[in-house]
């Protein structure tokens, strides 16, 4: 029988070699194996004896059938516990320009275990978070505003010493994080926070929105480059970039409609004291029961009482006059100063004394998954009426994108039929597919191929917003603007309005949103009355007596029956300013006298907020360094006590609760899929394809797409990591398997090759 040691001699050192390398491996892949079927054994046994089993123990026990509506079940070792439950109050206020809202989170546990519950959720772009409270039974803590940092180390040493504890953070301007640790077993404990925001308005009308929730990003994957620094062929160095370093924070675990009954249900009232006789009061995506005290009063509550966390509430109202006022003036003194916070209606011009505008529009549609369900009908049903109310005068482009890029023509074309039918039958062939890579869709947007400075240049992006890297987004544009204007609208049930507002402010353009087909027409119109219209430009402000503070610090341009809104901190109430500007080619000016400004109510919070929004806006710019932009919204968050990406508000029971020795187990609340969207289009393709390079599909000089290149795009999608196929053991005991049968053919060889000697 031959053995390994026939093998010793200088003949066959590499067989030897590989058959011992093929024994280790088979069994090290034996042992690991053995070591699973043991522990498996183990926790079967454990399972089965309930007197070992601590989940068994302090879980509470529940069937599938037994789940209530918006009750969510956890499995665990094959024991199903009811997941901490979560109820959402919101009342909001409104008075005159500003409102105030108490958004109030109610935190249950039905479970034996002592839990952290953590819950991301959105927030109004232009709220102003001030005030936190925790209620614990008859006990009401108030929270402080803290450095970030510093908010977190109290949170964690109180979750650490067994104190209930409240934590709200800021991922983005329009999404939050609430922590909160140490909820007992059975316990209810109630979070509460408070935000001021100024009323929306656009002509004759006033709206308000509460964003419900956070609808899934897409994150685009790190760029890794790896770099060889060895001269002698001895290291490795890699450098890293990720355009959503927090894309953890800001993707909560979203829950299958079809698997799952929808959670979180939310009760919304609004107290509408509007300051002036009110005409319609509207809902546009709840039903709604309403009662009228008086001619100016209005009180709105769900007709259903709660609804799911599943879409943005949407309320807007009007005058009952004709015309909405065209001028507010609003005062509040706080500490030593006076805040003033103005809205100014620019008037518009005559029809016959408006100049045709000769526009350049480029389309950009977002065709992602995230845009599947009713919000591609929405975004395709916008883009067509835009083509509709192109002139022949006016020159035209479509860009569509998801994880690649079409671009319909070479350059922009004339507005003829031809060319308009071909892009109509060009938007009616889109489908929802792949990532959402934005960032390439905006830089070809702005590329300004046509150069014609007679015409009015002009970007139309139709999207949700659903990234989580808008930084690298408003880069672009600060980057590439030019003379181009950007105009955003938002399409579907939760778009990303902070994406939205600042893309248009940094594009010197405006914002829409479309929440559903039946707003198409309206909105759509309205929008293009802004693209048709000359913008009210050159705009200033000079104050006569009044030493002030304004922001924003660049009065921007303002477009059709928009207002002009701005805010200021002044040392005295006295005299008045001026406003200043053009109205297509005409000067215009108003004057307002302080002495006449009514009393507000949060104003010197709005003011902070924006001038917190300058500096950020100023950092993205490159007109202040990213060191002296947190200098400046540190100090702001911390004076007015707002939080912020630095600044944070935590709550402590300095009383302990859970009993020392008892462990807590972490609970991260889901939240709904976003109402209209298709969960297999988010998540399903995304997961079961890894997204091509992307591509930009070019026309050649016909203007007919013929031809496609690659593009080295910013950052690419994210890289789906595909299902092992064996274990650690399996795949060992292959590769020695694998040597085993090659040594041996090896032998074999080598003895015939003896033989034949």
């Amino acid at each position: 029988m031959t053995t390994i040691d026939d093998f010793e001699s200088d003949e066959h050192p590499m067989l030897k070699r590989l058959i011992k390398l093929g024994l280790v491996l088979l069994a090290q892949g034996i042992a690991v194996m053995l070591i699973g079927i043991v522990a498996l054994l183990v926790s079967l046994f454990v399972s089965l004896d309930p007197a070992w089993s601590a989940t068994s123990e302090q879980a509470t026990l529940l069937q599938p059938a037994d789940a209530r509506s918006g009750t969510l079940l956890l499995k665990n070792d094959g024991v199903t516990s009811e997941a901490v439950r979560l109820g959402i109050d919101v009342d909001i206020t409104v008075s005159g320009p500003t409102l105030r809202a108490r958004v109030t989170q109610v935190f249950r546990n039905p479970g034996k275990d002592w839990v952290e519950a953590i819950y991301v959720y959105p927030m109004a772009t232009g709220g102003a978070v001030d005030t936190l409270k925790m209620v614990v039974g008859d006990r009401v803590i108030v929270g402080d505003v803290k450095e970030r940092q510093q908010a977190r180390v109290i949170y964690e040493q109180a979750r650490r010493d067994g104190q209930k504890a409240a934590l709200t953070e800021q991922e983005r301007p329009n999404i939050f994080t609430n922590s909160v640790a140490n909820i007992g077993p059975g316990e209810t404990v109630l979070v509460q926070i408070e935000y001021q925001e100024p009323v929306h308005q656009s002509g004759n009308e006033y709206s308000l929105r509460v964003p419900m929730v956070v609808a899934p990003r897409y994150n685009p994957s790190p760029v890794v480059q790896s770099v060889d620094f060895r001269p002698d062929g001895s290291g490795w160095g890699a450098t890293k970039t990720d355009p959503v370093p927090d894309r953890d924070r800001i993707s909560p675990p979203v829950l299958d409609p079809r698997k799952h009954p929808p959670i979180n249900p939310t009760s919304i009232t609004v107290r509408l004291q509007a300051g002036f006789a009110l005409g319609e009061v509207k809902s546009h995506h709840h039903a709604v029961k309403t009662e009228s005290p008086d001619a100016t009063t209005r009180i709105v509550r769900l007709a259903d009482d709660t609804v799911p966390a599943d879409r943005d509430f949407e309320l807007t109202w009007k005058p009952a006059a004709e015309k909405a006022p065209s001028v507010g003036l609003f005062r509040e003194h706080v500490g030593d100063a006076d805040y003033l916070l103005a809205f100014v209606t620019p008037p518009t011009l005559d029809q016959a004394a408006q100049k045709p505008l000769p526009r350049e529009v480029v389309f950009v549609i977002d065709n992602s998954g995230s845009m599947g369900g009713t919000s591609i009908v929405q975004a395709k049903a916008s883009l067509l009426y835009a083509l509709g109310r192109l002139q022949p005068n006016d020159h035209f482009n479509v860009i569509r994108f998801d994880d690649t890029m079409d671009v319909l023509f070479a350059t922009s074309v004339p507005g003829d039929a031809e060319h308009i039918r071909e892009a109509t039958s060009f938007v009616g062939a889109l489908q929802a597919r792949g990532g959402t890579e934005m960032v390439p869709a905006m830089r070809a947007a702005l590329a300004d191929k046509l150069g014609d400075i007679n015409l009015v240049r002009q970007v139309v992006f139709l999207t949700d917003g659903a990234i989580g890297n808008e930084q690298q987004l408003f880069e672009t544009i600060t980057a590439m603007r030019g003379r181009s204007r950007i105009f955003m609208v938002g399409i579907g049930s939760a778009p990303n309005t902070y994406l939205m507002t600042r893309a248009s402010e940094l594009g010197r353009g405006a914002f829409t949103h479309i929440g559903s087909v039946e707003q198409v027409e309206e909105r759509m119109r309205g929008l293009f009355a802004k693209l048709e219209n000359p913008a009210v430009t050159g705009l200033s402000v000079k104050f006569s007596e009044a030493q002030a503070d304004v922001t924003p610090a660049i009065v921007p341009d303002v477009y059709r029956d928009e207002p002009l809104v701005l805010a200021a901190k002044l040392d005295k109430l006295q005299g008045s300013f001026e406003i200043k500007g053009r109205v297509g080619d005409r000067p215009w000016s108003v004057t307002l006298p302080l002495q006449n400004a009514a009393e507000g109510k949060g104003l010197s919070k709005l003011w902070a907020k924006r001038k917190i929004g300058d500096a950020e806006v100023a950092r993205t710019m490159r007109e202040l360094s990213p060191e002296d932009a947190d200098k400046t919204v540190l100090a702001l968050a911390l004076e007015h006590q707002l939080v912020t990406r630095l600044t944070s508000l935590v709550a402590v029971d300095k009383t302990p609760s859970r009993p020392e020795g008892e462990p807590l187990k972490l609970s991260e609340l889901p939240i709904n899929l976003p109402a209209g969207w298709d969960f297999d289009k988010v998540f399903g393709e995304q997961m079961q394809r890894v997204p091509a390079q992307l591509l930009e599909r070019r026309a050649d000089a016909s203007g007919r797409t013929t031809t496609a290149r690659r593009l080295a795009p910013a950052a690419q999608p994210d890289t789906v990591r595909l299902p092992k196929t064996a274990t650690t053991s399996e795949l060992k005991m292959i590769a020695g398997l694998i040597l085993l049968l090659l040594s041996l053919f090896l032998f074999v060889f080598n003895r015939r090759q003896l033989l034949a000697h």
